[in-house]
């Protein structure tokens, strides 16, 4: 381990690079520009009801939920696809220092869209004189499905080291499950482990203790898994130059 790279260092490092590449910088611009749009269209054309702090702050947030575990996948898988891993990891031999240096980042980056989206929705409420409805529940819920989302794009470039793939998967596997749910003999299990239906009670007020641990038994299957095999293979793994 190089000691002149402190983790807050690496942390920013790992940021950096969300944004030093074309794609991430992209992408995170048509988060930005996705979101205005949505909230300045609903602000001109939306009826009455919608101007519900709850539900302009989940708007807000909606491009970002879609499209921030893009950007956390292309953060590891693009070490692979553009060559990088062997400088990085000569730079900070100890592998698992540099994955954490990732989630943290992914982390910073979802709270960091949280602000901004919720700064965007108060300005939109205070705007169109809507009502400042919101509980600290709700909130907390949203907040948990940005960053969960952000981790689960991690997750899936560890574990397929590969952008393509990775990024297909993440899209195409939850409407396969979603798909399979609807399969009377699996109805039962679909609500247990379809990602899609466990987070949409997260925007809603009011999730059970039911609601709450099918969500849990989800992000197992579909984050702390895929993390797990993927922290695996880049640890024991063996790293080519380009």
């Amino acid at each position: 381990m190089n000691p002149a790279i402190s983790f807050p260092k690496l942390t920013l490092v790992e940021l950096r690079k969300m944004v030093d590449t074309r794609a991430g910088f992209w992408l995170q611009l048509i988060v930005a520009i996705l979101t205005l749009a949505i909230v300045i269209l609903v602000c001109i054309f939306g009826e009455t009801s919608d101007f519900v702090f709850r539900d302009m702050f989940a708007l807000a947030i909606l491009p970002a939920s879609i499209l921030l575990p893009v950007i956390g996948i292309l953060l590891v898988s693009s070490e692979w696809s553009q060559r990088t891993a062997l400088i990085t990891f000569t730079l900070v031999p100890k592998r698992m220092r540099v994955m954490s240096a990732k989630v943290a980042a992914g982390i910073v980056l979802g709270v960091a869209v949280l602000v901004i989206a919720l700064v965007v929705a108060v300005v939109a409420v205070a705007a169109v004189g809507g009502a400042w409805t919101m509980g600290a529940a709700v909130f907390g819920q949203i907040c948990l499905l940005v960053v969960t989302g952000m981790l689960q794009g991690v997750a899936f470039g560890a574990a397929f080291m590969n952008s393509a793939t990775a990024i297909v998967l993440y899209f195409v596997l939850p409407f396969v499950f979603t798909a399979l749910a609807a399969i009377p003999a699996v109805e039962d299990i679909g609500k247990w482990v379809n990602l899609i239906e466990t987070t949409g009670p997260l925007t809603e007020p009011g999730m059970t203790g039911t609601e709450w641990a099918q969500l849990g038994v989800s992000l197992l299957v579909w984050l702390a898994l895929p993390l797990a095999v993927g922290l695996y293979r880049i640890v024991k793994g063996e790293i080519r130059a380009a």
